[in-house]
């Protein structure tokens, strides 16, 4: 079940399946509790949150939790949620998915944002060839390989390669990409999508260079691209 992407907004930008869905459905499971209540109470203020059973699916859980869980859905209905937009998408419930088609179960997704996609739907990049890298090395020798090599396959296919990093190596991210791209380079920069302050931008590397842009701490997805 898709979340907001940020603070802003309210039932309107969801889909009215998913509303009710959560208020009929007491099974949960996502990365922080706190998060997945407050999520729900901006869903519904009707939602009775202390009835509510939310059990912990993060990057840390171990494979007997997971277990555990497959045997509570084998009984009931349960919901994923995920921190920001969409669940099981660069998300640990990814396998908590993957365990329930091991098991048989039937799994539903619901709609709702996902910030990949928006950004590339709003890019002008290719949206019919494109790959996800989820985030690349922190150590600047590392990063700058992975962002040449992430340019050679754009420019020798056009597919927009999309990326993601911590809000606060955003400018830190921009910089390298900027010493180490081509003049030619398209490159994207979508941020706080669905909020008031969003801000989607695609230029080539040279135009970005003469913005001065600083991005500060938000989240955001950045594409690598080559024109056509």
């Amino acid at each position: 079940m898709p979340v907001w992407l940020g603070d802003a907004g309210g039932p309107e930008q969801l889909a009215p399946e998913n509303i009710a869905i959560a208020l009929s459905t007491s099974l949960y499971f996502a990365e922080h509790e706190k998060t997945a209540r407050h999520m729900l109470r901006r869903m519904s203020p009707t939602i009775d949150l202390p009835s509510l059973e939310i059990h912990r699916m993060d990057k840390d859980t171990d494979e007997q939790d997971v277990q555990r869980y497959m045997s509570l859905l084998r009984t009931r209905d349960g919901v994923m949620l995920s921190e920001a937009g969409m669940p099981a998408i660069a998300d640990p419930g990814a396998r908590l998915v993957a365990a329930a088609h091991r098991a048989g179960l039937r799994v539903v997704p619901l709609s709702g944002p996902s910030s990949l996609l928006l950004a590339l739907a709003a890019s002008g990049l290719n949206g019919q060839h494109f790959t996800f890298h989820g985030y690349l090395p922190v150590k600047p020798d590392e990063r700058k390989q992975a962002i040449k090599r992430l340019e050679h396959e754009a420019q020798r296919t056009g597919a927009a390669q999309l990326f993601i990093e911590t809000p606060y190596r955003n400018d830190a991210m921009l910089a390298e990409l900027l010493r180490t791209c081509q003049d030619r380079t398209l490159l994207c920069i979508a941020m706080d999508l669905m909020q008031p302050t969003a801000f989607v931008r695609t230029r080539t590397a040279h135009e970005w260079r003469q913005m001065h842009t600083e991005l500060g701490k938000h989240p955001a997805v950045f594409i690598l691209g080559a024109r056509p």
